[in-house]
């Protein structure tokens, strides 16, 4: 084995604590003797964790729980099935809500009995989660403390499929020093963190800084403790396969091999393709799916997608090249399934006529998206494929989702004569967030009647904060008809994104590029739940669930008043109203603070945190300077000045404390001060150079803070008042 080789492996072991060595099977107790599920509870719930007995039994995808009070029985086949059943339990029998989006845990001394044993059975195999934008979109830098609690509440929720992209590029950089390359060759090409899903995606590479080896080194240290933890919990970790991706000059180094180039995607340029029909690429993914088991453990399925977002297939036939693929990943892994991404116009019928169908798995990322998309199994010959939302682009801080769409269609889809349907498929490009949409679209796959959405909500407010209030069931009734009220009859599943976000301009209609140029529900019918929410009974607010929705129906509500604003500032533009415009503009910028303000009573809606992150993984200030680069490049300019040109800047856009009184403040009060000087002078506006703007904040932000301050009820409060002035 290589120096090099030998050293990398002993630096995994080290940091993990483990062997490299995986035998893939799940683990029956953890270091600690405790059943995995029984770990997971007390962590969750560390004061009753205790009076919970886990056992493993029972046919597959079902639980059972049983019990007296203060000595509750969870049965299931595995240790995520067994923490599905607690849910169940939590939420049925005790009014308790865990999600990924705050909690509320306010239980008894000892935990009562459920009236009757309570049963369930998933109504589909594949629970799958993740979108592969996530580990940019919702943090490239967390580290283990986030993902076992993201894993715990994943389980939690019945899903049984987890994408893994943490330790790919330290897997691509050991690869490709057996085909000839140079550590620091691989380490120019592979991206920094925040941007590395688009690399794997074969959408671009080398941006913005190399990688440095002590950073692939605890990557996939973490890779690893994710998919051991995963096993552990008995849920399948979805890793990525090889499809091709080679570094640049391929050809040069490995003679007679043949790459396609593939051309550019918004501004980069893309990493050639290497052809699958060729001896070099059995050789090549070989040494990856080898690499791949020595370094994270083998799987079952893997996630790869051809000729994504206009990838370009050349003179190479598309069903011969899916054939060798396919043929690269069974030698490696004989049955594992291949898993890919139903989204524009992949997979063409050329792959899955090409493949064995009973292996592949289309993680459908527009069932409710479009109209149009009414029958899968034509579309894909009868495929197997998962019912998929995506309620959120870039990770927007919008609230909503299109839940009707849900409760028509995903049934129906399922049940209907010769359904190929086979499972859920949450992808929202970054998690986190939208908290009853997550435990509604989690719940489809365990439900065994009709959903009625009023009574599901009611359910929801009284399990949310503990207990039944009228005016927490009249605000999600509200909520439930309005931003969580949307279809996919106007060919979107996310909710407008807000205007203080965009790039300054009088005839802003978005602050992403790809994002609903209107409002899909009236915002003033959406108002009323603030103050709904604001009028909980006090006992019922001291959880981090009722805090968390406060300050999102609060932030929504400042968030939709942009819209209305920005036309009356441009009214009083056009008519050189002077005094009208002073005001007006003035108003803008106090929501701004304001909303500002409100975000930052929140730790995880703080731009301060996210930084410090990134800069937590640098072995150096240089490199705690550039993984901060990365993270903010991300969410503003996204990369070059070409590509935020070509409509990347402000893709991830979103309302938290410190990138609103920051970046976008200066933006807005820039613009309104050329604008006003302009009105004053009688002449046009100059141009602002944006990116200039964008790229000097991003290089030096000032300070932002990593710590909450304020109080997220009374700046509501204060939100609501602001808003009542102004109507």
């Amino acid at each position: 084995m290589p120096l090099a080789r030998r050293t990398f492996l002993a630096a995994i072991a080290g940091t993990t604590g483990a062997t490299v060595a995986c035998s893939g099977a799940a683990a029956d107790s953890t270091p600690a003797g405790r059943p995995p599920a029984a770990d997971a509870a007390r962590r969750l719930l560390p004061r009753h964790w205790d009076q919970f007995t886990f056992e493993t039994s029972g046919p597959a995808d079902t639980f059972r729980v049983s019990g007296s009070r203060g000595n509750i029985t969870i049965a299931g086949p595995t240790a995520a099935v067994q923490l599905t059943g607690l849910r169940h339990y939590l939420k049925h029998t005790t009014h308790t809500n865990i999600t990924w989006a705050g909690s509320q845990t306010d239980l008894p001394d000892r935990l009562p009995a459920p009236d009757r044993p309570l049963n369930g059975r998933a109504n589909t195999p594949h629970r799958f989660v993740l979108n592969d934008t996530n580990d940019g979109y919702t943090g490239a830098y967390h580290d283990w403390s986030y993902w076992e609690r993201e894993l715990d509440v994943l389980a939690l929720h019945g899903y049984n499929e987890v994408l893994v992209y943490v330790g790919a590029d330290a897997l691509y950089h050991r690869v490709f020093q057996e085909f000839g390359y140079s550590d620091q060759e691989l380490r120019e090409w592979i991206p920094a963190p925040a941007h590395q899903p688009w690399w794997l995606l074969q959408n671009m590479s080398a941006f913005p800084y190399p990688v440095s080896r002590q950073l692939l080194d605890r990557r996939a240290a973490l890779g690893r403790r994710i998919t051991d933890r995963l096993r552990e919990l008995g849920m399948t970790p979805v890793l990525p396969g090889y499809f091709g991706t080679v570094p640049p000059d391929f050809t040069a180094k490995n003679p007679g091999a043949k790459t396609v180039p593939q051309g550019d995607w918004v501004g980069f340029t893309r990493p050639d393709w290497l052809d699958p029909r060729t001896e070099h690429f059995a050789r090549v993914s070989a040494a990856f799916y080898r690499a791949q088991d020595e370094l994270f453990g083998p799987s079952t399925m893997y996630k790869m997608d051809l000729l994504h977002e206009g990838g370009k297939p050349g003179d190479v036939p598309v069903g011969d090249a899916a054939k060798a693929v396919e043929k690269a990943l069974h030698t490696a892994h004989p049955g594992a399934t291949w898993v890919i991404l139903g989204w524009q116009s992949n997979p063409p019928k050329a792959i899955v006529d090409a493949v064995d169908k009973t292996r592949m798995l289309v993680v459908d990322g527009l069932s409710d998206r479009f109209p149009t998309v009414t029958d899968r199994e034509s579309d894909w010959n009868a495929t197997p494929y998962t019912f998929g939302s995506i309620w959120n682009f870039g990770g927007h801080t919008t609230l909503g989702a299109n839940t009707p769409d849900w409760a028509a269609l995903y049934e129906k889809w399922r049940t209907k004569e010769g359904s190929t349907l086979s499972g859920i498929s949450l992808m929202p490009e970054a998690a986190d967030n939208n908290p009853a949409a997550f435990d509604l679209f989690s719940e489809l796959a365990w439900r065994t009647d009709d959903l009625d959405l009023a009574e599901w909500f009611a359910e929801w407010s009284v399990s949310r904060y503990g207990a039944a209030d009228q005016h927490a069931a009249a605000a999600w009734d509200i909520l439930r008809r309005t931003a969580y009220g949307t279809t996919r009859a106007d060919e979107w599943s996310e909710g407008a994104d807000g205007l203080f976000g965009a790039r300054p301009s009088l005839s802003a209609k978005s602050a992403a590029a790809w994002s609903p140029q209107a409002m899909r529900y009236e915002p003033s019918e959406f108002e009323p739940a603030l103050g709904e929410l604001l009028a909980v009974r006090r006992e019922l607010r001291d959880s981090s669930a009722y805090r968390r929705d406060v300050l999102d129906v609060a932030r929504q509500s400042l968030s939709n008043r942009s819209r209305t604003l920005l036309p009356r500032i441009k009214q009083a533009y056009d008519a050189k109203d002077t005094p009208r415009f002073d005001a007006l503009t003035r108003d803008w910028l106090a929501l701004m603070d304001l909303l500002d303000r409100l975000m930052a009573t929140d730790s995880r809606h703080l731009l301060g945190r996210w930084v410090a992150d990134a800069r937590s993984w640098g072995a150096d200030t240089t490199e705690k300077d550039r993984l901060a680069y990365d993270q903010l490049s991300l969410l503003t300019v996204w990369g070059t000045r070409s590509g935020a040109d070509a409509g990347l800047r402000d893709y991830a856009n979103r309302e938290w404390a410190g990138l609103v009184g920051g970046l976008y403040r200066l933006r807005w009060s820039t613009y309104f001060k050329e604008l006003r000087a302009a009105l004053t002078e009688g002449r046009e506006p100059k141009p602002i150079d944006w990116f200039s703007v964008e790229e000097g904040w991003i290089r030096d932000p000032g300070s932002l803070a990593t710590r909450p301050s304020g109080d997220t009820y009374k700046i509501a409060v204060q939100v609501r008042e602001r808003l009542a002035e102004s109507q």
